[in-house]
């Protein structure tokens, strides 16, 4: 999956390719329209290599973006109990590529139709479109939610049910500004707040308990 991101662009860009060869001699002033739009996809489907920190039960951030809530939710779905919640935003300028926030395997995968609410808005957690992860591994059970907003309208999912990934590994990418949730058990100790600006596979959000149960 290393280097998949860019592969989810191929269309995006050829249509650009092709607008700017369209316009460069004719319309010139238009086709820089067309580059500055070419030089922003490429920048948008970026995946920079990232390295987890020490600690197999420290769980790392699943995406960029501003942390914008830490709170506790009832989760109705998978787990059917109470977990904490790390809600962050993912602006048009962050990665867009997700990851393991810790190392297990992929026990579940399931789309969830819905609405295209700005990403920001709290209600896009229960209202938008949106893929639920569950993991679980040696370190705990955690699931994490990628959700679409007005202008992100496509999950892309590069994992399955059975899988098994690494802590940082990577499991998708959700395409232009979204949210990702990460819901972990009570008692978790959380490592960052609302403000905080996190980067997929390398922030330490969260410390699970050394023997979760």
């Amino acid at each position: 999956m290393e280097k998949r991101a860019l592969g989810e662009a191929k269309w995006i860009l050829a249509a650009i390719a092709a607008g700017w060869l369209l316009t460069v001699f004719v319309f010139p002033l238009l086709s820089i329209v067309f580059a500055l739009a070419l030089l922003f996809t490429l920048y948008f489907f970026r995946d920079p290599e990232r390295v987890p920190p020490p600690g197999e039960n420290v769980a790392v951030s699943p995406a960029d973006g501003l942390v914008t809530t830490v709170d506790e939710v009832e989760e109705g779905e998978f787990l059917k109990t109470k977990l904490l919640r790390i809600g962050i935003f993912l602006s048009v300028l962050d990665v867009h590529v997700n990851r393991a926030p810790l190392a297990g395997e992929i026990l579940h995968s399931e789309p969830k139709s819905g609405r295209y609410l700005d990403a920001r808005n709290p209600l896009s957690s229960v209202l938008n479109v949106s893929r639920s992860w569950v993991f679980s591994g040696p370190a705990g059970t955690v699931v994490v939610r990628q959700i679409t907003g007005a202008i992100a309208r496509r999950i892309c999912p590069w994992a399955v049910v059975g899988d098994k990934l690494a802590r940082g590994e990577r499991f998708g990418m959700i395409r232009f500004g979204s949210r990702t949730e990460l819901l972990l058990p009570i008692g978790t100790e959380i490592l960052v707040r609302p403000g905080d600006h996190v980067h997929g596979g390398e922030t330490p959000v969260a410390r699970m308990k050394q023997n979760p149960v």
